[in-house]
C-alpha cells in the first residue's frame, strides 16, 4: 500500500504531537535539593557538554556552581572559550542573576600533594616527591588510589564553607567517568576502606561513601537513542540501583523530532512511500518534481532512524525512567550551544 502524503499528513507536525517532547517532569524534587551532581554517559553521547550545560542551568538561578572535570582531558575549557584551565578553581562564567560557574579540572598529582600536606604535613617533602617522580609512581601503583584522591577532593569542595559557615558552592557538577565504570568510580572508597586498616584514608573513605550514597548526591546519565548507548545506560541504571546510589535524570541527547504522523512514519520505515504522490505534492508547492525520488529516500531514511529511536526510548521508559530530552542543535558545540542546552534543561524543570 502506498502512503498518500497529501491527504493523510502534513510534514510540519506541531510540537505537542511529537514522540519525544521537550517538556517533562524528569527533574525530581530530590534532584532539585541535591548539592552534588555526577554526569556520566557512554563516550560520544555528549556527557561533558551536558555537565557544562547543567552547571550553567543551575547557575542561572543565581547559584555559585563548581564544574569539576576528573579525566584530565581539558574538555571543559573549549566549551567556555578557553584553551586550557589550571588545576585550581577558576571563574569561567557569570549569569544575569548573579550566578557563577567555577571550573576545576582535577589534576591527580596536584590533589595528592594537597592530601599529603593536609593529612601528613608533607608540604615541602611532598613537592620533593613530585620532583623525583614518586607521586605518579605511587598513584599508579595502588589500584583505585587515583579515584580515591579525586572523590576525596570533590568531597572537600562540597563541604567547603565560608567564614560565616555558609557553603562555598551551592552545587557541584562533576563531568564523571563513562557509564562503563561510573559505579566502580563512586564505590571505590568503600573498597579502599576495606583494604586499609585505619588512619586518614579510612576516615576519608567513610565520609565520601556517606556523601555519595546520600540524597545530597545524584547520578545523571546521558545517552543517545541508539542501541549501544541505551544498553549501556540500562546496565548503569541497574548497577546504580543495586549499589543504592540515587539516580537523577536520564538525559536523551540529539533526539529526532517527529516530522510525520505515526502511520506515515511506520509505512515509510518499511520503504512504502509513493514517489508519484511526492511529485504531485512538489508541483503543488512550486518545486521541481524531479526531486521526488531523492525526497522519497530521505523520508525513508528519516522514518527508519525515527523508528529505531522510538524503540530505544521505549526501552528507557520500561526501566521506569522519564527522560529529559534534547534535540540536535545545528553547528558545533560552543559557548552559545551550551547556553541553548542550559535553557532547554531549565524548560524541563532543572533548577
Amino acid at each position: 500500500m502506498s502512503v498518500d502524503l497529501q491527504s493523510q499528513a502534513r510534514f510540519d507536525v506541531d510540537a505537542e504531537s511529537r514522540r519525544f517532547p521537550l517538556q517533562s517532569n524528569a527533574w525530581s524534587a530530590t534532584a532539585a535539593r541535591a548539592q552534588l551532581h555526577y554526569v556520566s554517559g557512554k563516550g560520544g553521547t555528549g556527557k561533558s557538554t551536558m555537565a557544562a550545560a547543567l552547571a550553567l542551568a543551575l547557575a542561572a538561578q543565581g547559584r555559585r556552581v563548581l564544574l569539576v572535570e576528573v579525566e584530565g582531558r581539558q574538555g571543559i575549557a573549549p566549551l567556555f572559550g578557553f584553551d586550557s584551565l589550571p588545576p585550581t578553581e577558576t571563574l569561567i562564567e557569570t549569569t544575569e542573576r548573579g550566578g557563577e560557574v567555577i571550573a576545576l579540572p582535577i589534576d591527580v598529582s596536584h590533589a595528592f600533594l594537597e592530601y599529603l600536606a593536609v593529612n601528613y604535613k608533607l608540604g615541602i617533602a611532598g613537592k620533593a616527591l613530585k620532583r623525583m617522580g614518586l607521586v605518579d609512581f605511587v598513584t599508579g601503583l595502588a589500584p583505585g588510589l587515583k579515584d580515591v584522591i579525586i572523590t576525596g577532593k570533590i568531597m572537600e569542595c562540597v563541604e567547603a564553607v565560608n567564614k560565616d559557615k555558609s557553603r562555598v558552592y551551592d552545587a557541584v557538577v562533576v563531568d564523571a567517568p563513562p557509564t562503563g565504570r561510573i559505579t566502580t568510580f563512586l564505590d571505590v572508597t568503600t573498597a579502599m576502606a576495606e583494604l586499609a586498616k585505619g588512619g586518614p584514608i579510612v576516615q576519608q573513605a567513610d565520609r565520601v561513601a556517606s556523601l555519595v550514597h546520600s540524597e545530597q548526591t545524584m547520578v545523571h546519565l546521558v545517552t543517545l537513542l541508539e542501541a549501544l548507548p541505551v544498553q549501556e545506560t540500562l546496565d548503569a541504571i541497574a548497577e546504580l540501583r543495586a549499589k543504592d546510589f540515587h539516580l537523577g535524570a536520564v538525559i536523551v541527547n540529539r533526539a529526532s523530532e517527529r516530522l510525520l504522523p505515526e502511520r506515515v512514519a511506520s509505512d515509510a520505515a518499511n520503504g512504502v512511500v509513493d514517489a508519484a504522490v511526492l511529485e504531485s505534492y512538489l508541483r503543488k508547492v512550486g518545486l521541481d518534481p524531479s526531486a521526488a525520488e531523492g525526497l522519497r529516500r530521505e523520508v525513508i531514511e528519516y522514518a527508519v532512524r525515527y523508528q529505531a529511536q522510538s524503540e530505544c526510548a521505549a526501552a528507557i521508559e520500561r526501566a521506569g525512567v522519564e527522560p529529559l530530552t534534547l534535540p540536535s542543535l545545528d553547528g558545533g558545540v560552543d559557548r552559545a550551544a551550551i547556553e541553548e542546552i542550559a535553557r532547554k534543561l531549565a524548560e524541563q524543570g532543572v533548577e
